[in-house]
């Protein structure tokens, strides 16, 4: 008896697909989910179909549009903790049952929940009080004059003089961008600020917003528990 060559199991397999497309040509319009595990490049030579070109485009923008999520995940992850922060130290100013304690919770908060290292609160008046930093109006608008006019926190990379009255002579140097909010309210004049040592840290509005809920609160709470106050003229 004359020994017949074994096909390969390879080559019965795909000759049975190859037979079993061509008696149901409609089976992948039928199945179309299938298409998608498929590698069926259209190409011509050295050229690449249009077909394909498109798809290689809308995975590249799938990626990319996955990676700016995943940035406004991270941002809205970051505010909700600045919010949750900025709530905690706002709740500790309207317990405060006096100035000291006003002094220390923001101080306290900025500089151990926020991990600020430079912290500065100065309140402007002719006749300072024991508690926190006082100034006259005159040596502030001297001082600081060009950063309280618009109203609205001023954030970036201040000039030496004003990063020596706001931090002092010693932290000045140390400074590498600064955050500076105005207090506003029923006579009370002031400033918060708020110093890192990255020079890009605070940019351009960056982290004003909740700097900004912090000074209205402390314009509000402070007249609390002054009564000699005085207006920058």
């Amino acid at each position: 008896m004359t020994d017949q060559p074994v096909p390969q199991a390879a080559s019965l397999d795909t000759e049975a697909v190859i037979a079993y497309l061509r008696e149901h040509p409609t089976f992948f319009a039928e199945h179309d989910e299938l298409l998608l595990e498929q590698h069926i490049p259209h190409q011509r030579g050295d050229s690449v179909s249009l077909v394909e070109r498109q798809l290689k485009l809308l995975r590249e923008r799938n990626i990319e549009m996955r990676h700016r999520l995943s940035h406004l995940m991270d941002v809205a992850r970051d505010n909700d903790r600045l919010f949750d922060k900025t709530r905690r130290l706002i709740l500790d100013l309207l317990d405060a049952s006096s100035l000291e304690e006003v002094v220390i919770a923001v101080e306290d908060s900025l500089r151990q929940d926020f991990q600020v290292p430079f912290v500065s609160l100065i309140l402007f008046s002719e006749h300072a009080t024991p508690v926190g930093r006082w100034v006259s109006s005159s040596e502030a608008q001297v001082a600081i004059g060009a950063l309280m006019g618009g109203g609205k926190p001023v954030s970036g990379n201040l000039r030496e003089h004003e990063l020596a009255f706001l931090f002092g002579e010693q932290q000045r140097k140390d400074v590498g961008s600064s955050a500076v909010a105005t207090l506003e309210h029923q006579g009370l004049h002031g400033v918060l600020a708020i110093g890192s040592r990255d020079p890009q840290h605070y940019k351009s509005s960056v982290g004003s917003l909740f700097l900004s809920h912090i000074a209205d609160v402390l314009g509000r709470v402070i007249p609390r528990f002054t009564q000699t106050l005085r207006s920058v003229r």
